[in-house]
């Protein structure tokens, strides 16, 4: 207990360790009777007690990523909250919009892309789809980690706009229930609660590597009928927005390829319509706008100075 935050401050006192034991036995307990137990739930209280012990340093890292970890609790509780319970689930209305506007006339029939992409999907896209799809969260971590050690001010705005687009994401998932294109694919336009998550086109990679990623990654899914908005789409805008404002010249270049990589991948993949698409693209667009408001226009501005104050 002898390390030092600064010259009279102890690194960590016995208060701490009883309120991070308490606190990580709370988040625990809980998220057992809200959703029953998963083993990530272990992890994550392992990593943040590790973190939070090991040096001053990896506390103000994990205390910096706190806002993440915040956004995976809340995105692990919607599985006791399923949001067709308060709204109706649009299964082919949305179909047929998607197919209206968007619909590819191919051998006398009007298919949407997802349909069109079906039939005609190839080795190389399946390969170039499945890694640009394993870029959606790996990526946006990664920069907030670069963020976090080269610009710790605008790593907390990224990191808060990250969150806050999620939340206006999870409102609409809440307004708007929507069933993804593959669910129609296999079960058409009646609803079915509590149908499990599926990988759909991205299966097709893991035959291609021999492998069983994207069949474990969704079976993690909380909730089927969140499609609307495809946040799959928010997030490498934000990753661009900010790297844009950081000046990182061609790594910017990167940013945007992987952005434009994981949009088509969601349709080619059957996961999001071209509407789901343009809906979290539009979900990043005003998240970002109303962050950047909200920074100059209320308390939110000094919130950020206090945190970069903690983590400094």
């Amino acid at each position: 207990m002898s390390e030092q935050l600064g010259s009279n401050k102890p690194f960590y006192t016995i208060k701490d360790i009883i309120v991070i034991t308490l606190m990580s036995l709370f988040y625990i307990s809980f998220s057992y009777f809200l959703v029953g137990f998963n083993p990530n739930q272990i992890v994550l209280v392992v990593i943040f007690n590790s973190l939070y012990y090991i040096s001053a340093a990896t506390r103000k890292f994990m205390l910096g990523f706190s806002i993440f970890t915040l956004y995976w609790i809340l995105f692990d509780y919607m599985k006791a909250f399923p949001n067709y319970t308060l709204s109706s689930v649009h299964i082919a209305d949305l179909y047929h919009m998607e197919k209206h506007i968007f619909g590819i006339f191919s051998n006398g029939k009007v298919l949407t892309p997802n349909e069109y992409w079906r039939i005609h999907h190839s080795a190389p896209l399946d390969f170039i789809g499945g890694i640009f799809y394993l870029m959606w969260i790996p990526v946006p971590l990664a920069f907030a980690a670069y963020l976090f050690f080269i610009q710790k001010e605008l790593f907390i705005r990224f990191s808060l706009t990250f969150v806050f687009v999620n939340l206006l994401g999870f409102i609409v998932y809440y307004t708007y229930p929507a069933a993804p294109p593959w669910y129609v694919q296999y079960h058409g336009f009646t609803f079915i609660p509590h149908t499990h998550s599926n990988p759909a086109g991205l299966i097709r990679f893991d035959h291609l590597m021999h492998i069983s990623i994207f069949q474990l990654i969704y079976r993690q899914g909380s909730n089927v009928f969140a499609a609307m908005p495809s946040l799959h789409s928010s997030y490498p805008m934000i990753v661009l927005y900010y790297g844009l404002k950081n000046k990182m010249g061609a790594m910017n270049l990167v940013f945007g390829v992987v952005m434009l990589g994981i949009w088509f991948t969601a349709v080619y993949a059957s996961h999001h319509y071209v509407l789901d698409v343009l809906a979290g693209i539009t979900c990043a667009i005003v998240g970002i706008t109303l962050f950047n408001w909200l920074l100059k226009h209320t308390i939110l501005g000094a919130f950020v100075q206090k945190m970069h104050a903690v983590i400094t």
